[in-house]
């Protein structure tokens, strides 16, 4: 059993040869880094005059205690699956978790108006109520009244957001590497966005703009991008040698562009239908995506923050990072039958996380979020929870139940019809004669 779930992972994942090479670009520099931050607070300590601006050095002490700390995990911190283009480069972003984690939960013990305003100290210009904007509008794609430019509602949806969307789902489909569950996820944020219409006005779009500008274009667009780069990725050769074992300088350029793509590479082949566990699991990550997704749109509501502000953009660049190396920990989590593993670290505070955000949205916005969804919506979201709850009792329970019970009865027919079979041998009166006759010589000999 062991040797065949290590021939399957095995199939999944590419052979890599590597000349061993170990350069001082690859070892830890724990000493240099103490040195170098001790050089620095003692600078600060004793050439540096204090100010006596409390909001100033409050900041500043805040800051230098999360750069303490980012340098203690990107020297100190375990390694994850990924080390290109430096395992301290990932052991960072997961320092940036926990930091952001603390900040969360911080966030999350404040009153509604301590919270937003605290936001003032990150920048002055937050912890102020948002304008209202107008959403929706005129879907005609032809507007026959504007004799100038009727296609004035497409060039007007044509702004930064249609990259975004595209890069976006580019790197979405690089972190989850499935056609499949990318297309689900990003229809079933088009139905979500209908159904919150009531709540969030940026929700309301024209059908156009969700089903052509959205899913079709800029998701599928970028969803296929992708696809084609995990196939390049699958098929590529990973030979690494060490720089200066390589004699051109056309190839040290070239393996100095190749640390920035992947030390291997493992193809997700995720199997939701083959047990009950992965399709709770493929649920489980589905889920979370889209409550990461949510928490974009309700967290900017909750906290006043503008869609233009760079703390949203920060935001999204961390989950970028953070989400492909949860998804491969995870990956590898399922993998698993008997839980030998824990769950990785960075999954566990990317789920950390999505949750705590949730719960800040719930406590500053309860009135929001408690809006009543229209009953023909509510009656479509019933709808379809009843199908995949059939759905999966069918094939987890149902379907298995049958298939077991043939395969009994199969064997039952065999085994009869191998017992009726030596039972019609024995009854030969020919077959008997001749047992008879052996039996007479064994006694003789």
């Amino acid at each position: 059993r062991r040797e065949e779930q290590a021939a399957a992972a095995g199939s999944a994942e590419c052979q890599v040869f590597d000349d061993g090479t170990v350069t001082f670009f690859w070892r830890a520099h724990t000493l240099t880094v103490l040195f170098i931050l001790t050089c620095a607070l003692g600078y600060v300590t004793l050439l540096e005059e204090t100010p006596q601006d409390t909001a100033y050095n409050t900041k500043r002490g805040i800051v230098a205690s999360i750069l303490v700390f980012l340098c203690f995990g990107v020297t100190q911190a375990k390694d994850g699956p990924f080390s290109r283009p430096h395992p301290a480069y990932w052991r960072f972003w997961l320092c940036v978790s926990v930091v952001y984690e603390l900040f969360l939960i911080f966030i999350l013990f404040q009153t509604v108006q301590d919270g937003r305003q605290f936001m003032k100290f990150i920048d002055r210009k937050l912890g102020v109520p948002l304008p209202e904007r107008g959403y929706g509008g005129n879907c005609l794609i032809y507007d026959p009244e504007n004799k100038t430019d009727p296609y004035h509602n497409i060039w007007d949806k044509l702004d930064g957001f249609v990259p975004a969307h595209f890069l976006g789902w580019y790197l979405k489909t690089l972190m989850i590497r499935d056609w499949w569950m990318c297309m689900i996820i990003s229809v079933m944020f088009e139905f979500l966005e209908y159904s919150l219409e009531h709540q969030l006005p940026n929700f309301s779009e024209c059908w156009w703009d969700h089903w052509i500008m959205d899913v079709i274009l800029c998701n599928g667009f970028g969803i296929y991008c992708a696809m084609k780069t995990l196939e390049w990725l699958s098929m590529k050769p990973y030979h690494w040698q060490g720089l200066w074992n390589i004699p051109t300088y056309k190839g040290k350029i070239k393996r100095i562009a190749f640390q920035f793509t992947p030390y291997s590479w493992v193809k997700f082949e995720w199997k939701p239908a083959s047990n009950l566990r992965r399709w709770l699991a493929v649920c489980g990550i589905i889920f979370m995506f889209l409550l990461a997704e949510l928490n974009t749109f309700y967290l900017k509501f909750v906290l006043w923050m503008p869609p233009e502000h760079y703390l949203v953009l920060l935001r999204l660049v961390f989950f970028v990072h953070v989400g492909g190396i949860a998804m491969r920990e995870i990956y590898d989590f399922m993998d698993d039958l008997k839980f030998h593993k824990k769950l990785g670290q960075q999954a566990w505070l990317v789920a950390a996380i999505t949750v705590t955000e949730f719960l800040i949205v719930v406590k500053y916005d309860p009135h929001t979020l408690t809006l009543p969804l229209p009953f023909y919506v509510t009656q479509c979201w019933i709808l379809g929870f009843m199908l995949i709850l059939t759905w999966t009792i069918w094939r987890f329970f149902i379907r298995n139940i049958t298939l077991r019970c043939k395969e009994t009865k199969r064997q039952k027919h065999e085994n009869k019809t191998e017992k009726d079979k030596l039972d019609n041998y024995s009854a030969n009166p020919f077959v008997k004669a001749k047992l008879n006759g052996n039996d007479v010589r064994q006694r003789k000999s």
